[in-house]
């Protein structure tokens, strides 16, 4: 086994005062120290070789590959594990070469400030991320916890906020946590109107107006919230589709034949960090897709122009597959290939010859083959009747 080489330390405002004997005296002993002005100003006493971050960002591990052999050190701010650096270098030299010297980290610093129950509390980074991330986790006396991207990040939080009727929510941004400049900025979303340093952490505690929108992460949001042409999964049958995909951490669904981008876009709400692909050769749907998945909290939807089967190659491997348009046996035959083990597939058809076609393939792989009705209830004159909804036949199966 490879000996430990790099040392990837967690420094706070205190600086070099904050951190522990064993190791400062990593830091003191450094050969070359890699980190960012602030950390830099952070250990400035320090007679180590100084190194900034690379540009390209994406040069980071080259670089640090690079100073093997020598006694090096990276320093990142507070908890190198927690929505940090550390996690990117370990992912890419193995763990075993690497020592971390944790630091407090600025959700442990928060919620001390705050008085806040750190499992209570959602923990959210949208630092060099979108903001609107953010979004899926706006809810009724919700907490969250928040690293931010810069000076105008928690303006642009409280607009999000107070559009969506959570005006009245408390905001705390919090800076330069443990240091003699630390700093705390209070108000509400309606009214907020502070200019803040541009590394901070801010703190929402989530006051919902009688009149609030509420969309939970649960899969099921309702349809008016989508921009559609009509052509939708619907919000039961949404439902209905997303337990059967079972939406994971992380994990990738492809949605072939996206539309509107809705089973995608509650995919990615559902489960933390969990990414797809969305496949649709309409333009105009497309576009509707990235306004859903701007205005829902998942900003990151990919979406790709192309039919399939064909648009399917050179696609990541998924982790599930929802077939709502589009669907042939050779799109079958192309997902289910690439469909990782205990990977997802369903099918959803209304018509005829769709359904036909589940019935053929339920045949032939097995699985569980459904039909979805939904009546709602409507005026009929001065009364209220039931109307239908077209049925769907869902047919679903997990790759073994």
């Amino acid at each position: 086994m490879t000996a430990p080489w790099l040392h990837i330390v967690g420094i706070g405002e205190d600086g070099l005062d904050g951190l522990t004997p064993a190791t400062r005296a990593v830091v003191e002993a450094a050969e070359v120290i890699l980190g960012g002005d602030r950390h830099h100003a952070l250990a400035a006493d320090i007679t180590a070789e100084r190194l900034a971050w690379p540009s390209p960002f994406d040069a980071m591990i080259a670089t640090i590959q690079g100073l093997r052999g020598r006694r090096a050190v990276v320093l990142v701010t507070g908890d190198p594990l927690w929505f940090s650096v550390g996690a990117r270098i370990g992912r890419a030299i193995d763990p075993a070469e690497i020592i971390y010297h944790p630091q407090l980290s600025a959700f442990q610093l928060a919620a001390a400030r705050m008085g806040w129950s750190l499992p209570d509390v959602e923990t959210l980074t949208v630092h060099g991320r979108p903001v609107a991330q953010m979004i899926a986790f706006i809810q009724p006396d919700a907490r969250l916890l928040i690293l931010t991207t810069g000076a105008e990040t928690p303006s642009q939080i409280a607009e999000y906020l107070a559009s969506r009727g959570y005006g009245a929510s408390k905001m705390t941004v919090l800076a330069a946590m443990g240091g003699k400049d630390e700093a705390r900025f209070e108000g509400t979303a309606s009214d907020w109107n502070h200019t803040v340093p541009a590394f901070n952490t801010l703190a929402v505690e989530c006051i919902a107006a009688p009149d609030a929108a509420l969309q939970p992460r649960v899969p099921g949001l309702a349809d008016n919230l989508f921009q559609s042409d009509g052509t939708m999964t619907k919000q039961e049958v949404r439902a209905a589709t997303l337990a059967k995909l079972m939406p994971m951490r992380g994990a990738l669904l492809w949605d072939i034949g996206c539309g509107s981008g809705s089973v995608a876009i509650e995919w990615m709400r559902a489960a933390r960090y969990a990414r797809a692909i969305g496949i649709e050769p309409r333009a105009d749907r497309r576009a509707m897709a990235a306004a859903n998945a701007l205005a829902l909290g998942a900003p990151k939807l990919e979406l790709v122009d192309g039919s399939v089967p064909a648009a399917l190659d050179g696609l990541a491997a998924p982790d599930a597959i929802f077939i709502g348009g589009g669907l042939s046996r050779e799109t079958f035959d192309a997902a289910w290939a690439a469909l990782r083990p205990l990977g997802r597939l369903v099918a959803n058809a209304v018509t005829l010859e769709s359904e036909a076609e589940l019935i053929e393939l339920h045949r032939t792989f097995g699985g569980e083959l459904v039909r979805i009705s939904v009546h709602r209830a409507e005026p009929v004159g001065r009364l209220t009747g039931w109307r239908p909804a077209m049925p769907v036949t869902q047919w679903s199966l997990v790759k073994r």
